[in-house]
């Protein structure tokens, strides 16, 4: 079963947990830690992390199909590969709610709609910026560019660090995972598969 991209909307609105119990949440964590929440370093804290949380978890009010949907069909002939290399993003670890910082890299070959190129940046900033595992948030910008383009195939790398496996557990800070996903050509035809992998390594 597909990974859905979900909306905050999505979630009953009813049982979320309001500004003010998401402070007193980080003042109990403040204090587990074994600080003191009332200290003047720390005073303004559980603040500052709700607004942080707010900007880390935004794709959670945001849905990929919305910037997909305004689409050109006006392709003039085109039939190659569109890729967007480099991609940066942060994410969060679903597991340990720790950074996962990398880059993605996406590409779809046209089949009647063209979407502009910045679109596939922000289906990568909307599906990261949620507490995911990076298998899943690989799945959904694939799924998301299938949904909206109905393209000949779509490709997607993504390589990054973890930092509950670079600041903790195994401390193994060079580590990197790779994920990728391949539809359509990039699937079916090794050479399309090939010059994919070429030009998103490439310099």
């Amino acid at each position: 079963m597909k990974p859905e991209i979900v909306k905050a909307e999505t979630y009953n609105t009813a049982e979320r947990p309001s500004r003010a119990e998401a402070e007193e949440a980080v003042r109990t964590l403040i204090r587990w830690a074994g600080d003191d929440p009332a200290r003047e370093g720390l005073i303004d804290t559980p603040a500052r992390v709700t607004r942080a949380y707010e900007e880390f978890f935004a794709g959670y009010a945001r849905d990929a199909k919305d910037d997909l949907s305004r689409t050109f069909e006006d392709i003039q002939g085109f039939d190659d590969m569109v890729i967007v290399k480099n991609i940066d993003f942060t994410s969060h670890c679903e597991h340990h709610m720790v950074p996962i910082i990398g880059r993605a890299h996406v590409a779809y070959w046209p089949d009647e709609k063209v979407v502009g190129i910045s679109k596939l940046a922000r289906v990568v900033d909307i599906c990261s910026k949620r507490l995911v595992s990076q298998e899943t948030m690989t799945q959904q910008v694939v799924n998301a560019i299938e949904g909206a383009l109905s393209p000949k195939g779509v490709a997607v790398i993504i390589e990054a660090a973890h930092q509950c496996m670079s600041i903790r557990g195994v401390n193994k800070a060079d580590s990197l995972t790779v994920t990728s996903l391949f539809t359509g050509k990039f699937r079916d035809d090794v050479n399309v598969q090939r010059r994919f992998l070429d030009l998103a390594n490439s310099r």
